[in-house]
Protein backbone atom coordinates (compact mmCIF):
# COMPACT_ATOMS: atom_id res chain seq x y z
CA UNK A 1 0.00 0.00 0.00
CA UNK A 2 1.07 3.56 -0.61
CA UNK A 3 0.62 4.51 3.05
CA UNK A 4 3.00 1.72 4.06
CA UNK A 5 5.62 3.19 1.73
CA UNK A 6 5.14 6.62 3.27
CA UNK A 7 5.53 5.22 6.80
CA UNK A 8 8.60 3.23 5.75
CA UNK A 9 10.14 6.35 4.25
CA UNK A 10 9.31 8.27 7.41
CA UNK A 11 11.01 5.64 9.56
CA UNK A 12 14.22 5.92 7.49
CA UNK A 13 14.46 9.68 7.99
CA UNK A 14 17.13 10.79 10.49
CA UNK A 15 15.88 11.77 13.89
CA UNK A 16 15.69 15.56 14.26
CA UNK A 17 17.40 17.41 17.11
CA UNK A 18 15.41 18.16 20.22
CA UNK A 19 13.09 21.09 19.50
CA UNK A 20 12.66 23.64 22.26
CA UNK A 21 8.98 24.40 22.87
CA UNK A 22 8.24 28.04 23.83
CA UNK A 23 7.08 28.57 27.38
CA UNK A 24 5.01 31.32 28.99
CA UNK A 25 7.95 33.24 30.36
CA UNK A 26 7.65 36.43 32.35
CA UNK A 27 8.58 38.48 29.31
CA UNK A 28 5.85 36.85 27.24
CA UNK A 29 3.28 37.38 29.99
CA UNK A 30 4.13 41.09 30.12
CA UNK A 31 3.75 41.40 26.33
CA UNK A 32 0.45 39.54 26.47
CA UNK A 33 -0.87 41.84 29.19
CA UNK A 34 0.21 44.99 27.33
CA UNK A 35 -1.37 43.77 24.09
CA UNK A 36 -4.59 42.94 25.90
CA UNK A 37 -4.69 46.44 27.40
CA UNK A 38 -4.18 47.92 23.92
CA UNK A 39 -6.98 45.70 22.57
CA UNK A 40 -9.42 46.86 25.25
CA UNK A 41 -8.43 50.50 24.72
CA UNK A 42 -9.23 50.29 20.98
CA UNK A 43 -12.64 48.75 21.66
CA UNK A 44 -13.48 51.38 24.27
CA UNK A 45 -12.35 54.20 21.96
CA UNK A 46 -14.64 52.98 19.19
CA UNK A 47 -17.57 52.42 21.53
CA UNK A 48 -17.18 55.98 22.87
CA UNK A 49 -16.92 57.47 19.33
CA UNK A 50 -13.67 59.20 20.36
CA UNK A 51 -10.89 60.75 18.27
CA UNK A 52 -10.16 57.31 16.80
CA UNK A 53 -13.54 57.27 15.05
CA UNK A 54 -12.85 60.76 13.67
CA UNK A 55 -9.54 59.48 12.29
CA UNK A 56 -11.38 56.61 10.65
CA UNK A 57 -13.65 59.04 8.81
CA UNK A 58 -10.85 61.35 7.76
CA UNK A 59 -8.88 58.50 6.17
CA UNK A 60 -12.00 57.13 4.55
CA UNK A 61 -12.96 60.49 3.01
CA UNK A 62 -9.37 60.96 1.85
CA UNK A 63 -9.83 57.87 -0.36
CA UNK A 64 -6.23 56.61 -0.71
CA UNK A 65 -7.13 54.38 -3.67
CA UNK A 66 -7.96 57.56 -5.61
CA UNK A 67 -4.79 59.37 -4.52
CA UNK A 68 -2.44 56.59 -5.72
CA UNK A 69 -4.31 54.61 -8.35
CA UNK A 70 -1.11 53.16 -9.84
CA UNK A 71 -0.75 50.91 -6.78
CA UNK A 72 -4.25 49.50 -6.98
CA UNK A 73 -3.50 46.55 -9.28
CA UNK A 74 -0.55 45.32 -7.23
CA UNK A 75 -2.29 45.72 -3.86
CA UNK A 76 -5.32 43.81 -5.10
CA UNK A 77 -3.07 40.75 -5.34
CA UNK A 78 -0.99 41.54 -2.27
CA UNK A 79 -4.03 41.57 0.01
CA UNK A 80 -4.58 37.87 -0.78
CA UNK A 81 -1.76 37.18 1.70
CA UNK A 82 -4.29 38.00 4.39
CA UNK A 83 -7.12 35.79 3.13
CA UNK A 84 -7.63 32.76 5.30
CA UNK A 85 -8.12 30.11 2.63
CA UNK A 86 -5.06 30.65 0.38
CA UNK A 87 -2.69 31.45 3.22
CA UNK A 88 -3.80 28.46 5.29
CA UNK A 89 -3.19 26.12 2.34
CA UNK A 90 0.29 27.52 1.64
CA UNK A 91 1.43 27.50 5.26
CA UNK A 92 -0.12 24.07 5.93
CA UNK A 93 1.79 22.60 2.96
CA UNK A 94 5.09 23.91 4.32
CA UNK A 95 4.37 22.80 7.89
CA UNK A 96 3.20 19.40 6.64
CA UNK A 97 6.57 18.85 4.95
CA UNK A 98 8.31 19.88 8.18
CA UNK A 99 6.15 17.46 10.18
CA UNK A 100 7.14 14.64 7.85
CA UNK A 101 10.84 15.47 8.07
CA UNK A 102 10.87 15.97 11.84
CA UNK A 103 8.67 12.99 12.80
CA UNK A 104 6.23 15.21 14.67
CA UNK A 105 2.72 16.58 14.18
CA UNK A 106 3.32 19.64 16.36
CA UNK A 107 3.66 22.17 13.47
CA UNK A 108 0.33 21.18 11.93
CA UNK A 109 -1.42 20.93 15.29
CA UNK A 110 -0.09 24.35 16.33
CA UNK A 111 -1.40 25.86 13.09
CA UNK A 112 -4.79 24.24 13.63
CA UNK A 113 -4.98 25.48 17.23
CA UNK A 114 -4.06 29.04 16.24
CA UNK A 115 -6.63 29.15 13.42
CA UNK A 116 -9.29 27.76 15.74
CA UNK A 117 -8.57 30.45 18.33
CA UNK A 118 -8.59 33.07 15.58
CA UNK A 119 -12.01 32.05 14.30
CA UNK A 120 -13.52 31.93 17.78
CA UNK A 121 -12.14 35.17 19.21
CA UNK A 122 -12.26 37.39 16.12
CA UNK A 123 -15.57 35.97 14.92
CA UNK A 124 -17.23 36.52 18.29
CA UNK A 125 -16.20 40.20 18.44
CA UNK A 126 -17.20 40.75 14.80
CA UNK A 127 -20.71 39.42 15.35
CA UNK A 128 -21.07 41.00 18.78
CA UNK A 129 -20.22 44.57 17.72
CA UNK A 130 -21.74 44.37 14.23
CA UNK A 131 -19.83 47.31 12.74
CA UNK A 132 -20.33 48.35 9.12
CA UNK A 133 -17.41 48.95 6.76
CA UNK A 134 -16.47 52.27 5.11
CA UNK A 135 -18.28 51.42 1.87
CA UNK A 136 -21.53 50.75 3.77
CA UNK A 137 -21.40 53.61 6.28
CA UNK A 138 -24.67 55.52 6.69
CA UNK A 139 -23.83 58.55 8.87
CA UNK A 140 -20.66 60.63 8.84
CA UNK A 141 -18.91 60.64 12.19
CA UNK A 142 -20.75 57.59 13.46
CA UNK A 143 -18.99 54.48 14.73
CA UNK A 144 -21.47 52.35 12.74
CA UNK A 145 -21.74 49.78 15.53
CA UNK A 146 -24.52 47.22 16.09
CA UNK A 147 -25.74 47.64 12.53
CA UNK A 148 -25.40 44.01 11.39
CA UNK A 149 -21.86 44.32 9.98
CA UNK A 150 -18.85 42.05 10.51
CA UNK A 151 -15.88 44.32 9.88
CA UNK A 152 -14.44 45.03 13.36
CA UNK A 153 -11.72 43.78 13.92
CA UNK A 154 -10.12 43.20 10.52
CA UNK A 155 -10.07 39.49 9.74
CA UNK A 156 -7.50 39.93 6.95
CA UNK A 157 -5.10 41.65 9.32
CA UNK A 158 -5.53 39.21 12.21
CA UNK A 159 -5.19 36.25 9.85
CA UNK A 160 -1.98 37.66 8.35
CA UNK A 161 -0.49 38.07 11.83
CA UNK A 162 -1.37 34.52 12.91
CA UNK A 163 -0.74 32.60 9.68
CA UNK A 164 2.68 34.09 8.93
CA UNK A 165 3.63 34.59 12.56
CA UNK A 166 3.21 30.88 13.27
CA UNK A 167 6.25 30.25 11.08
CA UNK A 168 8.38 32.36 13.40
CA UNK A 169 6.80 30.72 16.44
CA UNK A 170 7.73 27.24 15.17
CA UNK A 171 11.27 28.16 14.06
CA UNK A 172 13.95 25.81 15.40
CA UNK A 173 16.91 28.22 15.48
CA UNK A 174 17.21 31.77 16.87
CA UNK A 175 18.42 33.10 13.54
CA UNK A 176 15.46 31.63 11.63
CA UNK A 177 13.09 32.97 14.28
CA UNK A 178 14.44 36.52 13.90
CA UNK A 179 14.20 36.50 10.11
CA UNK A 180 10.74 34.95 10.08
CA UNK A 181 9.55 37.43 12.69
CA UNK A 182 10.64 40.35 10.51
CA UNK A 183 9.08 38.86 7.38
CA UNK A 184 5.77 38.04 9.10
CA UNK A 185 5.62 41.53 10.65
CA UNK A 186 6.17 43.19 7.25
CA UNK A 187 3.48 41.03 5.64
CA UNK A 188 0.98 41.67 8.45
CA UNK A 189 1.59 45.43 8.46
CA UNK A 190 1.36 45.53 4.67
CA UNK A 191 -1.93 43.60 4.56
CA UNK A 192 -3.50 45.85 7.20
CA UNK A 193 -2.42 49.03 5.42
CA UNK A 194 -3.66 47.61 2.10
CA UNK A 195 -7.17 47.10 3.48
CA UNK A 196 -7.23 50.75 4.54
CA UNK A 197 -5.97 51.79 1.10
CA UNK A 198 -8.68 49.78 -0.65
CA UNK A 199 -11.34 51.24 1.64
CA UNK A 200 -12.54 47.88 2.97
CA UNK A 201 -11.60 48.59 6.60
CA UNK A 202 -11.38 51.49 9.03
CA UNK A 203 -8.06 52.32 10.65
CA UNK A 204 -9.40 51.14 14.01
CA UNK A 205 -10.34 47.79 12.42
CA UNK A 206 -6.74 47.24 11.39
CA UNK A 207 -5.35 48.25 14.78
CA UNK A 208 -7.64 45.81 16.54
CA UNK A 209 -6.79 43.09 14.01
CA UNK A 210 -3.08 43.45 14.73
CA UNK A 211 -3.73 43.19 18.45
CA UNK A 212 -6.06 40.19 18.06
CA UNK A 213 -3.52 38.22 16.02
CA UNK A 214 -0.65 39.05 18.36
CA UNK A 215 -2.67 37.90 21.37
CA UNK A 216 -3.16 34.48 19.79
CA UNK A 217 0.55 34.07 19.04
CA UNK A 218 1.50 35.10 22.56
CA UNK A 219 -1.04 32.71 24.10
CA UNK A 220 0.03 29.64 22.08
CA UNK A 221 2.42 28.28 24.80
CA UNK A 222 -0.65 27.75 26.99
CA UNK A 223 -1.96 25.39 24.30
CA UNK A 224 1.22 23.29 24.09
CA UNK A 225 0.10 20.62 26.63
CA UNK A 226 -3.12 20.08 24.67
CA UNK A 227 -1.13 19.90 21.41
CA UNK A 228 1.21 17.29 22.94
CA UNK A 229 -1.71 15.12 24.09
CA UNK A 230 -3.37 15.37 20.69
CA UNK A 231 -0.12 14.35 18.98
CA UNK A 232 0.28 11.33 21.27
CA UNK A 233 -3.31 10.28 20.55
CA UNK A 234 -2.84 10.54 16.78
CA UNK A 235 0.37 8.48 16.87
CA UNK A 236 -1.31 5.85 19.07
CA UNK A 237 -4.15 5.52 16.57
CA UNK A 238 -1.63 5.30 13.72
CA UNK A 239 0.31 2.50 15.43
CA UNK A 240 -2.91 0.63 16.13
CA UNK A 241 -3.98 0.96 12.51
CA UNK A 242 -0.58 -0.22 11.25
CA UNK A 243 -0.65 -3.21 13.60
CA UNK A 244 -4.10 -4.14 12.34
CA UNK A 245 -2.90 -3.88 8.74
CA UNK A 246 0.11 -6.08 9.48
CA UNK A 247 -2.07 -8.72 11.09
CA UNK A 248 -4.42 -8.69 8.11
CA UNK A 249 -1.48 -9.13 5.71
CA UNK A 250 -0.09 -12.17 7.59
CA UNK A 251 -0.48 -15.59 5.82
CA UNK A 252 -3.53 -17.61 6.93
CA UNK A 253 -3.04 -20.51 9.36
CA UNK A 254 -3.76 -23.93 7.74
CA UNK A 255 -6.89 -25.70 8.93
CA UNK A 256 -6.38 -28.24 11.70
CA UNK A 257 -3.29 -26.58 13.17
CA UNK A 258 -2.93 -24.59 16.33
CA UNK A 259 -1.56 -21.06 16.15
CA UNK A 260 1.49 -19.69 17.89
CA UNK A 261 3.01 -21.42 20.85
CA UNK A 262 0.38 -24.17 20.90
CA UNK A 263 1.46 -25.35 17.46
CA UNK A 264 5.07 -25.58 18.61
CA UNK A 265 4.03 -27.47 21.71
CA UNK A 266 1.95 -29.95 19.76
CA UNK A 267 4.83 -30.56 17.34
CA UNK A 268 7.23 -31.18 20.19
CA UNK A 269 4.78 -33.51 21.86
CA UNK A 270 4.37 -35.52 18.64
CA UNK A 271 8.12 -36.02 18.37
CA UNK A 272 8.53 -37.19 21.99
CA UNK A 273 8.57 -41.05 22.22
CA UNK A 274 5.77 -42.60 24.22
CA UNK A 275 6.92 -44.52 27.27
CA UNK A 276 5.17 -47.67 28.39
CA UNK A 277 4.10 -48.27 31.97
CA UNK A 278 6.48 -50.04 34.29
CA UNK A 279 4.34 -53.08 34.47
CA UNK A 280 4.24 -53.47 30.73
CA UNK A 281 7.99 -53.13 30.50
CA UNK A 282 8.60 -55.78 33.16
CA UNK A 283 6.13 -58.03 31.42
CA UNK A 284 8.06 -57.60 28.18
CA UNK A 285 11.31 -58.52 29.87
CA UNK A 286 9.75 -61.59 31.46
CA UNK A 287 8.43 -62.68 28.10
CA UNK A 288 11.84 -62.12 26.60
CA UNK A 289 13.39 -64.46 29.13
CA UNK A 290 11.08 -67.27 28.03
CA UNK A 291 11.24 -66.71 24.30
CA UNK A 292 12.61 -64.59 21.52
CA UNK A 293 11.84 -60.91 21.59
CA UNK A 294 9.20 -59.61 19.19
CA UNK A 295 9.14 -56.22 17.51
CA UNK A 296 7.26 -53.63 19.57
CA UNK A 297 3.73 -52.86 18.54
CA UNK A 298 3.05 -56.26 16.82
CA UNK A 299 0.88 -57.58 19.64
CA UNK A 300 0.52 -61.20 20.81
CA UNK A 301 0.67 -64.09 18.34
CA UNK A 302 -2.78 -65.20 17.23
CA UNK A 303 -1.91 -68.97 17.19
CA UNK A 304 -0.84 -69.23 20.85
CA UNK A 305 -3.07 -68.71 23.85
CA UNK A 306 -1.94 -66.26 26.40
CA UNK A 307 0.43 -67.80 28.90
CA UNK A 308 -0.68 -68.15 32.50
CA UNK A 309 0.99 -66.01 35.02
CA UNK A 310 4.17 -67.40 36.46
CA UNK A 311 3.89 -69.38 39.67
CA UNK A 312 5.16 -67.71 42.79
CA UNK A 313 8.68 -68.51 43.69
CA UNK A 314 9.49 -71.00 46.42
CA UNK A 315 10.81 -69.54 49.64
CA UNK A 316 14.49 -69.53 50.27
CA UNK A 317 16.16 -72.30 52.23
CA UNK A 318 16.84 -69.89 55.04
CA UNK A 319 13.15 -69.71 55.63
CA UNK A 320 12.67 -73.50 55.99
CA UNK A 321 12.61 -75.09 59.41
CA UNK A 322 15.72 -77.27 60.01
CA UNK A 323 15.21 -81.03 59.54
CA UNK A 324 16.08 -83.20 62.58
CA UNK A 325 19.27 -85.25 62.24
CA UNK A 326 18.78 -89.07 62.02
CA UNK A 327 19.41 -91.02 65.25
CA UNK A 328 22.50 -93.13 65.30
CA UNK A 329 22.72 -96.41 67.19
CA UNK A 330 24.82 -96.25 70.29
CA UNK A 331 27.85 -98.43 69.86
CA UNK A 332 28.81 -100.88 72.59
Amino acid sequence: MRTDRIFARLDREPEPPKIAIPRMSRHRVILFSATMAFYVAIVVAVLASSWLVELDWKVMLFRPYEQWPQMHAFLDYFVVLGQRGPTAVMVAAWLGWRSWRQHTLRPLLALGASLLLLNITVGAVKLGLGRLGPHYATQIGSAELFAGGDIFPSGHTANAVVTWGILAYLATTPRARRWLSVISAVVALGVGATTVYLGTHWVSDVLLGWAAGLLILLALPWCEPVIARAEALVFALRNKWRARGTAAAAPPVPAGTLPGVFAQRSASEDETPVREPVGAASGGRAAGARGPARPPGTGPRPDRPPEPPAAPRRPQHSERSPRPAPARPVGG
